[in-house]
C-alpha cells in the first residue's frame, strides 16, 4: 500500500510543475532510486524527481561502469520504483545500446519503458547527435531529459571520469548541445561534472531546467546517487557528493548485533516467539 507524502505542494510532480519551478527559481531536488522501499522513503521525504539511473550497474549490481546494464534490467527496477511513488516524477535512464544503434530502435525502447513501467519520462545521454531522436520521442508524448557533460556511457571514449567542458571548444559544444536538446523538445537537461561557471551559462541560456551533478549551485536543481548521499556506497566518494548519513556503518553494526544475539541465543526472546 502506498503512503502519501506529507510534503506541501503539488500532489503530483509533472513536466509542467518542473517548468514552473525554474520560472519561480525554486530549486529542484532529485535523487536516484532502484527499489520500492527507497523510492517510497524518498517520495515521503518530498523529493521532486526520482531517477532510475543506470548507476544501478555500479551501486546495485557491483559492476565497474554503467555499461553492462540492460534494457530489461532497468525496466524491472523502474517498475519497483514507480510502485513506491505517489508524488515524485520518475525518470528512467535509457541504458547503453538501447538507443545508439538507430533512432527507430531508441524510440521503440523509450516507448517500451513508458508502457511497461508507468514512469514519467526517459533520459538520454548526448546532445546534437541525438536531437532527432529526442524530437521524435517528445513529439510522441514521451517526456525527455537530456544529459550532457560527463556522460558515463561514453566513459571508455573519455578515458576516465575527469570533468568535461573545461576547454573553450568543449564549452562551446556543450552550449550548442544544450540548445539542441531544448529545441528538440527535452523538458530538462542534466549537467554532469562541468565547471560551475559553464553550468551557470547553460542555465541562463535555456528556458528549460538544468539539473546539476558536480556542476555547481547555479543549476535549477541537483541530483546525486542515493547510495552515495546516504553513505552506503563506500568504494569512492566523488568531490560533488555530500554524505548526509553513514548508513554503511549503521548496517554493519546492526547486523553484527543481530549475529551476536543469534549466536548467544538472545534472539528471539519470549515476546518475539509464538
Amino acid at each position: 500500500m502506498k503512503i502519501s507524502t506529507t510534503t506541501s505542494g503539488p500532489k503530483r510532480i509533472t513536466t509542467k510543475v518542473i517548468a514552473s519551478m525554474k520560472d519561480r527559481r525554486q530549486p529542484i531536488a532529485c535523487l536516484t532510486a532502484y527499489d520500492f522501499i527507497t523510492a517510497r522513503l524518498l517520495d515521503q521525504a518530498g523529493i521532486d524527481l526520482i531517477l532510475v539511473g543506470d548507476s544501478l550497474g555500479m551501486v546495485f549490481q557491483g559492476h565497474e561502469t554503467t555499461i553492462p546494464v540492460t534494457l530489461d534490467e532497468i525496466i524491472y527496477h523502474a517498475k519497483t520504483v514507480v510502485r513506491g511513488v505517489d508524488r515524485a516524477m520518475v525518470i528512467v535512464d535509457m541504458p547503453f545500446m538501447s538507443y545508439q544503434a538507430n533512432d527507430e530502435e531508441g524510440f521503440r525502447n523509450a516507448g517500451r519503458i513508458m508502457k511497461e513501467t508507468g514512469a514519467g519520462g526517459v533520459k538520454f545521454e548526448g546532445g546534437e547527435r541525438i536531437a532527432r531522436l529526442v524530437r521524435k520521442t517528445a513529439e510522441a508524448g514521451i517526456p525527455v531529459v537530456g544529459h550532457l557533460g560527463l556522460t558515463p556511457q561514453s566513459i571508455h571514449q573519455f578515458g576516465g571520469y575527469t570533468p568535461r567542458g573545461t576547454t573553450a571548444a568543449e564549452a562551446r559544444q556543450l552550449l550548442k548541445d544544450a540548445k539542441a536538446l531544448e529545441q528538440a523538445g527535452a523538458f530538462a537537461v542534466v549537467l554532469e561534472k562541468i565547471p560551475a561557471t559553464l553550468a551557470a551559462r547553460v542555465t541562463r541560456s535555456l528556458s528549460i531546467p538544468t539539473i546539476g551533478i558536480g556542476a555547481g549551485v547555479h543549476c535549477d536543481g541537483q541530483v546525486i546517487v542515493v547510495a552515495d548521499m546516504l553513505g552506503l556506497y563506500e568504494e569512492f566518494q566523488p568531490r560533488f557528493v555530500r554524505r548526509y548519513a553513514q548508513l554503511a556503518e549503521t548496517v554493519r553494526a546492526s547486523v553484527g548485533n543481530y549475529v551476536n544475539d543469534v549466536r548467544n541465543r538472545k534472539f528471539p526472546n519470549e515476546k518475539e516467539s509464538y
